[in-house]
């Protein structure tokens, strides 16, 4: 079903509990980091997809930054980002990204992008360039990419696993049953390959993926998921509730409770992540600095215990 589809046959938004209000930014740090973006043209997931954790993070100025445009040239029914045609590519958007790393003093940075299926890479490179810009000039920061699949791209995986990102993070978003209606223009497996394929060129990089809930999806459906994921060596699994952006959009099909993400947490963490985050406002890179550093404390300590065989 199409987000106009959508627009003319969703029910009516059900109203948020509380465990998912948030208060809206008002402090000097949220304006500072909002200012600096602008200044050097650089987009940010925390508002293109409409962040609930946008205060909570620009506060403590962590932003993460969209590479490669703000419109996505796929048309998924969960997502806020406009879709249509791609900009052009800015040349000048890697040494963007590595000022607003030094001018934040970001220790941790989070690089995700639109799909760029116009794109003969995908924009492959431009993740590449952005990750040497940031070696380069702020080599003490620990790098995270968010990337597309990089679907029917040959050989854009292979240049941004090269690139030697700390961690390498790529989203199945839901479950394969709902891939149709949620995200048409993907492929489940593909995207499980995807990581799969990380890890067998460098298991040296942190792989990670998360999903939404709350889209109709069965508890069953969402075990299964993790059990792919950790055939696939993923490291690190974040889940969210899905929150619809506008009536045009997938509608919430139900608010998973606080204590069905602790169970999530709990039967993940017996199936050999590394780390688990699952609450209702978790997304892909909300505390992204700190779960690096539990990541490498989880790896170590895991590899301390004899489990060297156990992490690829």
């Amino acid at each position: 079903m199409s987000k106009v589809e959508n627009l003319k046959t969703n029910p009516p938004r059900k109203p948020k509990p509380d465990w998912l209000r948030v208060k809206a930014p008002t402090s000097k740090e949220f304006f500072e980091t909002r200012k600096l973006m602008r200044s050097l043209n650089l987009n940010t997931v925390c508002e293109e997809a409409a962040c609930p954790n946008i205060g909570e993070c620009w506060t403590k100025k962590h932003a993460t930054v969209m590479i490669l445009g703000d419109t996505c040239t796929r048309a998924c029914a969960f997502c806020n980002i406009k879709t249509g045609l791609g900009n052009p590519v800015d040349p000048l958007e890697p040494e963007h990204v590595a000022v607003a790393a030094a001018e934040l003093g970001l220790e941790h940075i989070v690089i995700t992008s639109v799909d760029r299926d116009d794109l003969k890479d995908g924009g492959a490179n431009q993740f590449v360039r952005v990750i040497e810009r940031l070696r380069a000039e702020t080599p003490s920061t620990t790098i995270e990419i968010l990337t597309p699949d990089f679907r029917n791209k040959p050989g854009a995986l292979e240049a941004v696993v090269a690139a030697r990102p700390d961690v390498f993070n790529h989203n199945l978003e839901t479950v394969p049953r709902l891939y149709p209606s949620i995200r048409p223009g993907a492929r489940y497996y593909h995207s499980l390959r995807l990581l799969d394929r990380v890890k067998e060129m460098d298991p040296s990089i942190f792989t990670k993926s998360g999903i939404m809930v709350g889209l109709g999806e069965e508890k069953a459906e969402v075990h299964e998921v993790m059990d792919d994921m950790r055939s696939a060596n993923i490291d690190f699994l974040t889940i969210g509730q899905y929150l619809q952006p506008t009536p045009r959009h997938a509608p919430v099909d139900r608010f998973v409770t606080p204590d069905e993400f602790a169970s999530y947490k709990k039967i993940a963490l017996a199936k050999g992540f590394l780390l688990v985050s699952a609450s209702p406002l978790t997304r892909s890179s909300h505390h992204a600095g700190e779960d690096f550093a539990r990541l490498r404390a989880a790896r170590e300590a895991r590899l301390a215990a004899g489990g060297a065989n156990e992490i690829a």
